[in-house]
C-alpha cells in the first residue's frame, strides 16, 4: 500500500519557520491580519490526514500553546528519547524511534494513506529518505534574517513540479509542489 506523505508548512519569506531558539512570534504575529474564517486551506488539507508525524521540537512548541491543536488527530511524535506525555493529551498522541523508512513501512502495513510530516528536522529527515510526495509552502511576508531552516543540506537535488500558487490578500503566499521520485527501471 503506497501512503501519501505530506507537508503543510509556513516560512518566512527567507525560507525560516522559526527563530533560532524555536520562536514563532513572527508567525503569530502575521496570523492576526488573516481574513477571519481563512485558514489557507489547512481544513482541507487535514480532512484526509490518518497521522500527524512531527518532531519533539515541534511537539514542544505546540504544547506550549496550552490547547492541544489536533483533537483526536492520530499524533506520532519522533524522538530518541521516550516521552511523557500529558495526561490532557488524547491517547491518540504516541511516540516513536523509528527511521522515517521503518516508521512509514509499519504505517503502511496498518492501512493508513496519508501522513501529515511536520516539524524541520523531521520534514528534512523524510525528505533525504526520499519520503515526501507533496510540499504546501505558505510564504509570509516577512524576512527574519536568521532561524531555522525549512530546508537543511542535501546529498541530491529534489526535482519538484509545481501544482498550484494562491495568492491572499493579507499578503500570504501558499505554494504546492508534487516531489518528483525517481522511476524505478526494471533490469530484465
Amino acid at each position: 500500500m503506497t501512503i501519501k506523505k505530506s507537508v503543510f508548512i509556513a516560512t518566512s519569506l527567507d525560507g525560516y519557520i522559526a527563530r533560532e531558539d524555536g520562536n514563532i512570534d513572527w508567525l503569530n504575529a502575521a496570523n492576526e491580519m488573516v481574513t477571519p474564517g481563512e485558514d489557507c486551506g489547512y481544513q482541507a488539507f487535514t480532512a484526509d490526514v490518518d497521522v500527524l508525524v512531527m518532531g519533539r521540537n515541534s511537539y514542544e512548541t505546540v504544547l506550549s500553546f496550552g490547547v492541544w491543536p489536533y483533537a483526536e488527530m492520530a499524533v506520532i511524535v519522533l524522538s530518541r528519547n521516550p516521552i511523557a506525555f500529558p495526561a490532557h493529551l488524547p491517547k491518540t498522541v504516541t511516540h516513536s524511534a523509528e527511521t522515517p523508512q521503518a516508521l512509514c513501512e509499519r504505517l503502511a502495513a496498518a492501512g493508513v494513506k496519508k501522513i501529515y510530516v511536520d516539524g524541520g528536522i523531521t520534514i528534512q529527515r523524510f525528505l533525504a529518505a526520499g519520503l515526501i510526495d507533496e510540499l504546501i509552502i505558505t510564504t509570509i511576508p516577512i524576512l527574519l534574517g536568521a532561524g531555522i531552516p525549512l530546508f537543511g543540506s542535501l546529498i541530491n537535488d529534489i526535482a519538484l513540479t509545481h501544482v498550484n500558487t494562491t495568492a491572499y490578500p493579507f499578503g500570504f503566499v501558499q505554494t504546492a509542489y508534487q516531489v518528483n521520485h525517481p522511476v524505478a527501471i526494471d533490469a530484465a
